[in-house]
């Protein structure tokens, strides 16, 4: 004789809000299974029976049960019964009666690689809402979101074979012909379409270019204070990391450099002290590539924002030797998201990457490629650039003007010719740790200069990255009295003793 329903005892609590009544009806069974209430094998009444006794539809009541015999909580056909599954889903990841969590379980023990190992994750950038003074964020709220889906919603609707099928690895050929012409027009890069490498953005390149020609052990130089990402690659591939120092003119002469493997530069927009390389200094630093045989990673840092001061060509476009090696991405240009960027490589390296792209990941993803195509191809990316600089130098004029009036004495505030984000100069005794620190309980983000430093013993002077592209005229006067109240008194300890 079949064992009595257990229904009767069934609590099924509260309905949620809008939730649907087989839902609701799905997630009691369930829970009264897994807890044991309801134990394998246990026969279930009839959806009639079941419909009446709870004042539900049968049709609410099938619905259920198709859901939780499609799961495995539960088995059995018209004309045979419905009952409680002798083998649970859960029961192999043994859940029991009254947990909620798995027992601890003791891992096993990993043998990683040493790339493995040196592994440290890089933070991406955050998700709410943009206040002073994030940096490295464009002004999202003035993207063309509209038009851009426009132009993907075309291209989605009108997709062929070919495009669903892929591209070679180096990129969707239109589009590297776009930037081909566009780093030409703007940047004095020198290149052929050819030359293009589509990749997901400067990191990827970056760690491309590292893998290629660079060992572990192997010498390998950068800025110093330097970009974060730069040092997160080099320490994953264990290469032995050399420091440049930076001075008004960029990165300093390299008559005394070692020989090494690779250099990384950003000469436009220095990460994060914001100076532009000077002309001599990049003619020097292409000399001693030429001399030494090393490569330079030229990563055009915000390179595509320019206020004030002539515009100095890029080092790949100085370069007569191939040792250059030209790397942007879109992502501060038009949205995080987007993760398109390029590499503009010698021509004898063009197959080499090529056939790195092609084992890491076959190739960018190609229908963002046609729309970024078309993008640029419109117009519409010139003209959203010509846009946002205006944007970005008014928001940036807001903050020197504010600056100027509100932290005389106590912080100078950089005028950066290029970029999306400037350093303020803090006063002798005043420490940017205990500043960033202050200042986030005001709801304020500032990067102390000490977190982009290698070599903190090089650092003669302290200072906070302020970035202000993203940030409204209305919430960077907000930011700087924020700041300004920390500066005054931090901790009870009055500012003039605090800078002696």
């Amino acid at each position: 004789m079949a064992r009595r329903s257990e229904l009767r005892e069934i609590l099924l609590g509260e309905r949620g809000e809008g939730e649907p009544a087989y839902r609701w009806l799905y997630g009691a069974l369930r829970r009264e299974i897994l807890e044991g209430r309801l134990r394998p094998g246990t026969r279930l009444p009839a959806t009639r029976d079941l419909a009446a006794e709870h004042g539900l539809s049968r049709g609410t009541i099938v619905a259920a049960f198709e859901e939780l015999k499609a799961e495995g909580y539960i088995e059995g056909s018209a004309g045979s019964g419905t009952y409680v599954s002798k083998v649970l889903p859960e029961e192999l990841l043994e859940v029991r009666r009254g947990e909620t969590k798995r027992e601890a379980v003791r891992n096993p023990e990993r043998r990683f690689a040493a790339y493995g190992r040196a592994l440290r994750v890089f933070p991406g950038l955050l998700s709410r809402a943009p206040r002073a003074f994030r940096g490295n964020l464009p002004a999202l709220d003035e993207f063309p979101a509209a038009l851009w889906a426009q132009i993907a919603s075309r291209k989605l609707r009108g997709v062929s074979m070919a495009t669903l099928s892929g591209c070679e690895p180096a990129g969707y050929k239109p589009l590297r012909k776009a930037i081909a012409a566009y780093v030409s027009r703007s940047r004095g890069v020198v290149c052929s379409a050819e030359q293009v490498v589509v990749v997901s953005g400067v990191q990827e390149a970056l760690d491309l270019t590292t893998r290629l020609f660079a060992a572990p052990g192997d010498k390998v130089y950068m800025e110093d204070p330097g970009y974060v990402g730069a040092a997160r690659v080099f320490e994953a591939m264990g290469v032995k990391m050399l420091p440049l120092g930076i001075d008004e003119q960029g990165t300093k002469s390299p008559e005394t450099m070692q020989r090494a493997q690779l250099v990384y530069l950003t000469p436009a927009h220095q990460a994060p002290v914001g100076v532009t390389m000077s002309l001599a200094r990049r003619l020097e630093m292409l000399k001693w590539a030429r001399r030494t045989g090393a490569l330079i990673f030229e990563d055009d840092y915000d390179g595509e924002y320019r206020y004030s001061g002539r515009p100095v060509p890029a080092l790949q476009g100085l370069d007569k030797d191939g040792v250059v090696l030209f790397a942007g991405s879109f992502s501060k240009v038009l949205f995080p998201a987007l993760r398109l960027g390029y590499l503009i490589v010698p021509e004898d390296l063009v197959e080499r990457f090529a056939a790195a792209k092609s084992i890491l990941n076959r190739h960018a993803p190609l229908l963002e490629q046609t729309v970024l195509c078309e993008f640029i191809g419109a117009g519409h990316f010139g003209r959203h650039l010509r846009r946002m600089r205006e944007v970005y130098s008014e928001r940036l004029g807001v903050l020197l003007e504010e600056g100027r009036s509100q932290l005389a004495g106590v912080m100078h505030i950089s005028e950066i010719e290029a970029g999306l984000q400037t350093m303020g100069w803090l006063a002798r005794g005043i420490d940017g740790r205990e500043v960033a620190k202050a200042c986030a309980a005001r709801g304020v983000e500032v990067v102390p200069l000490a977190s982009f430093y290698r070599n903190e013993q090089a650092r003669e002077k302290d200072g906070l990255q302020l970035g202000f592209a993203a940030v409204t005229p209305k919430e960077i006067r907000r930011g700087v009295e924020e700041l300004a109240r920390v500066l005054e008194s931090r901790d009870g300890v009055s500012l003039e003793s605090a800078i002696g």
